[in-house]
């Protein structure tokens, strides 16, 4: 039996982070887990920015009301979730992913939580469990899962090489170069193809 486990960020929906560095007028925020692996590092940096800047939940929640799912990315979800059993595995946190479910259909997510000061500050973050993509997958397995994974930053390869089948999806030039051996897409329809194929086997 096989389970399908997608990114969201960069994959289904567009990089929330980038959306709110240009709503906000702050470049630093364009790095995302494409530009940076260690992903305590990156978000505490970024607390750090907003902390800085004086801005906190509701600022960046405004922002995420405002982005709707990448082109194609819906349907392509539907169909997929009709044909096999699919997960979402995200980095992200449920104070910014709950909108965006709505917009894709309510899928399955897995993600992280923000702590949030009455004042709205973001103090902190509270990661579900170490390497969550990794561990989610690996436990999937362990009760009779094969799965199948995709993404399009570093914080998805090791979910991507422990699976049946991982395939690169709308990923860096770096990232295809520095793993060649990964199929690496860039349209729904070649990654909904070569999930079929793997679901055949």
């Amino acid at each position: 039996m096989y389970i399908t486990c997608l990114d969201l960020e960069g994959v289904l929906v567009p990089e929330i982070w980038i959306a709110f560095s240009e709503a906000s007028g702050i470049p630093e925020l364009k790095r995302t887990t494409r530009d940076e692996p260690d992903y305590d590092k990156l978000m505490n940096w970024r607390l750090g920015i907003l902390k800085e800047h004086g801005l906190g939940l509701k600022e960046i929640q405004a922002t995420i009301a405002k982005i709707d799912p990448l082109p194609g990315a819906k349907a392509f979800l539907d169909t997929l979730r009709s044909e096999c059993q699919t997960i979402i595995l995200s980095d992200t946190f449920t104070q910014f992913a709950a909108p965006l479910m709505k917009k894709l259909g309510l899928p399955s997510i897995f993600c992280n939580e923000l702590i949030v000061a009455p004042s709205g500050e973001i103090t902190g973050f509270k990661m579900r469990i170490k390497d969550s993509k990794l561990t989610t997958v690996k436990a999937l397995q362990s009760i009779g899962y094969d799965t199948i994974a995709s993404g399009d930053s570093y914080n998805d390869l090791a979910m991507i090489q422990a699976s049946k089948a991982g395939f690169l999806f709308r990923t860096t030039e770096k990232i295809k170069a520095d793993y060649p051996d990964l199929p690496a897409f860039t349209e729904y329809d070649e990654l909904l193809e070569a999930i079929r194929a793997q679901l055949k086997k």
